[in-house]
């Protein structure tokens, strides 16, 4: 998940392309390596994604500071995303399993959802405290946005699960990146008649 939520926030002084590529850069370095490894680097075609997933690790890393230095703070799901990355892409290249990251976006999507639900249980919208500086809403908005980010995240989950256990890798790896982020960003621009009913506005200055 990214802090912009693929769109539905902005934040000041911030260029959404940079933003954007920071987030989308790190995947998409992931699919050209996994795709021309073996004519790059000259490994066999089937140890393509151990060597994806290592660059992976370090454009994730790579981002993350950029981050720092361009947008002057380091978001809160920035710094998720690289440490999930750099746990499981370990995982991956020190038992040279492939397993394991494949089954991170099923992972990290079930923990995101299973924390915003489970906060609505508690009576919290967890997801106020990442998007409250960008987005104001009233209580019941932030329910409703809440309770449907979390269901969105189980079903990229499921996904994934389907994906990866029944396609190539190769698809798996496209999907990944060209599949999951076109349906976040749709997921993320369908809430916007949620946000603008709920939206709570700045009360307007009486001029003297």
């Amino acid at each position: 998940m990214s802090e912009s939520l693929a769109g539905t926030t902005k934040e000041k002084g911030v260029n959404p392309l940079l933003k954007l590529g920071l987030e989308f850069g790190p995947l998409a370095i992931f699919f050209f390596a996994n795709s021309y490894g073996d004519r790059l680097f000259g490994v066999a075609e089937d140890r393509r994604i151990f060597v994806a997933t290592g660059i992976f690790i370090v454009a994730s890393l790579v981002s993350l500071v950029l981050s720092r230095v361009l947008l002057h703070h380091l978001p809160r799901m920035a710094i998720v995303n690289a440490v999930v990355v750099t746990v499981f892409g370990g995982l991956t290249l020190a038992l040279d399993d492939a397993f394991f990251i494949k089954v991170k976006p099923t992972i990290v999507n079930t923990l995101f959802g299973c924390l915003l639900l489970g906060g609505l249980l508690f009576g919290r919208s967890l997801l106020a405290l990442v998007l409250e500086t960008v987005l104001q809403l009233d209580e019941e908005g932030w329910r409703k946005l809440t309770f449907r980010w979390g269901l969105f995240f189980f079903v990229l989950a499921a996904l994934n699960e389907i994906v990866w256990r029944t396609q190539t890798q190769d698809f798996w790896v496209a999907f990944k990146v060209w599949g999951v982020m076109p349906l976040t960003m749709a997921f993320a621009l369908a809430q916007t008649p949620l946000i603008l009913r709920h939206e709570i506005k700045p009360a307007a200055t009486s001029e003297k």
